[in-house]
């Protein structure tokens, strides 16, 4: 029968089935505990190591593997039929472990989050001083660029002065003054070298800046229809603002052409149906109540009248170049403004040159031998109105368009300063009022469209930053009133 039953047991397989839940277990598994009673006697003094214990520890119990005895060791070691006696011990261990590894998970996302927010107020503290160092930039090219439009536009205008006194010929002192325009495009291409990164040859420049004249570029048609206007009420302004300094001082006239922003808003309004702005009529108001007191101030002689009369056609003029300007050819980019002025001052020197010959035959304007012209004052005027239209148009490079406009406005005093003390012109109280209500009116020009918006938005701050002040001084106030309260109410229940 054991032979039997030794023969039949590998092909009827009494193995027992492995069940649901339960580990396989090898071929050559144990089925008794008493068919492994010898290994069993040898591992009656098995004892965890020190490092077993450091691996266990955070896996299972240490404590319940010391206090288990052989057998449950044995079982659990070889897994004996899916024998896990530790699992659900095993389970509370594995929790606490998640728990922890949650709570490292954790203090690790609150020190990333810590790290993030560290690192996001220090870019937004490189960002602030990034801009504070920007705008303190362009503050100080701004006080440069004022100083140095303000310096060219009353030293020009000085000089000019002195030129007519020596000389009558306005005229041949605009065309000479005008072809010192051909030197703004190669001083743009200059800039265009030294600061560009993407360089490009004069001729693609050339073309590339053409785009202002019209499709075709330079053409006979740009020519008649885009250049020869503009031309025009170019020579026109500086020749009627050299006629008005003949009968008037350089201080007067500077204020009186600073009415032109006024009317360039009137121009505008009337003509490019522009926003309507009541501190911008105010300051047209202010700008002709200011040439009526200048001309009241000398006492409306004919002589100053017509000067008067005369700058203030040239601001009318140069007012009107603007907004036929702006309406035609649009917003011009500093090549382009640069390529235009250029293209003036080539075909002042080509077109143009005739008319002073034909003044000089006929003896309208005389004078006299090339010799005894004074050059140096002449060309002294030239490159200082040069650089002065240099500025207006480059000056946006490196500071704000408002500066550069209160450089015009500055030299106002400047001339002042130099007339009364060089040329001793008395200033009354009446032309001292009639000058600083012009500038004023200058000043007012200056504003933004959205000015009033921006006083509301600084007030609204300002508002709310003090509001939450007060409400933290009430809240303090009445968490001492409550404080009181509740010592009140603990005087009362403690007993006596």
């Amino acid at each position: 029968m054991q032979s039997g039953d030794r023969t039949a047991a590998p092909s009827s397989q009494l193995r027992p089935q492995p069940h649901r839940g339960m580990r396989k277990s090898p071929d050559m598994s144990p089925r008794r505990l008493s068919d492994i009673s010898p290994q069993l006697r040898q591992l009656k003094y098995l004892v965890v190591d020190e490092e077993i214990k450091e691996e266990f520890r955070s896996s299972r119990s240490v404590e319940d593997i010391n206090n288990a005895s052989v057998e449950e060791r044995i079982l659990r070691i070889t897994g004996y039929y899916g024998y896990h006696p530790w699992s659900a011990a095993n389970g509370v261990v594995e929790q606490s472990s998640r728990e922890k590894a949650d709570a490292k998970a954790d203090s690790h996302t609150g020190t990333g989050l810590a790290k993030a927010q560290t690192a996001t107020r220090e870019q937004s503290i490189r960002c602030c001083l990034r801009l504070t160092a920007d705008h303190l930039c362009r503050a100080v090219w701004g006080v440069a660029v004022v100083l140095c439009v303000s310096s060219s536009w009353s030293g020009s205008t000085q000089l000019a002065k002195l030129t007519v006194r020596q000389l009558d010929i306005p005229f041949t002192l605009t065309w000479f003054s005008t072809c010192w325009n051909c030197a703004l495009f190669p001083l743009y291409y200059l800039g265009h070298l030294c600061g560009s990164q993407r360089r490009q040859s004069p001729r693609q420049r050339f073309r590339e800046c053409c785009q202002i004249l019209g499709d075709g570029g330079l053409t006979v048609r740009s020519l008649l229809t885009r250049v020869a206007p503009f031309g025009v009420l170019w020579t026109l302004t500086t020749y009627l603002y050299l006629q008005g300094l003949r009968r008037i001082p350089p201080t007067d006239a500077c204020a009186l052409f600073c009415c032109s922003r006024a009317f360039v808003f009137l121009i505008s309004w009337i003509a490019l149906r522009e926003r309507f702005m009541g501190i911008r009529i105010v300051a047209a108001i202010l700008a002709i109540a200011g040439i009526v007191m200048i001309t009241y101030a000398d006492g409306f002689h004919s002589h100053s009248v017509i000067g008067i009369s005369l700058v203030v056609a040239s601001a009318s003029t140069a007012a009107t170049y603007k907004v036929m300007f702006r309406l035609v050819l649009g917003s011009a980019r500093l090549g382009e403004a640069a390529l235009y002025l250029t293209v003036l001052g080539v075909a002042n020197l080509l077109f143009v040159s005739i008319v002073p010959l034909i003044l000089l035959l006929t003896g309208a304007e005389d004078f006299g031998p090339p010799a005894d012209l004074p050059w140096s004052s002449l060309c002294a005027m030239a490159a200082l109105l040069l650089v002065f239209n240099f500025l207006l148009n480059f000056g946006v490079l490196v500071t704000f368009p408002a500066l550069i406009s209160f450089g015009i406005v500055l030299s106002v005093p400047v001339n002042a300063v130099i007339d009364r003390y060089m040329c001793e012109v008395q200033f009354n109280s009446v032309r001292v009022i009639a000058v600083s209500v012009i500038c004023l009116g200058f000043l007012l020009l200056l504003l933004p469209e959205d000015w009033d918006q921006c006083l509301l938005q600084l007030h609204s701050k300002l508002y709310d930053r003090d509001k939450p002040q007060e409400g933290n001084r009430d809240a303090n106030t009445e968490t001492g009133h409550t404080r009181s309260s509740e010592a009140r109410n603990c005087t009362k229940i403690v007993p006596s």
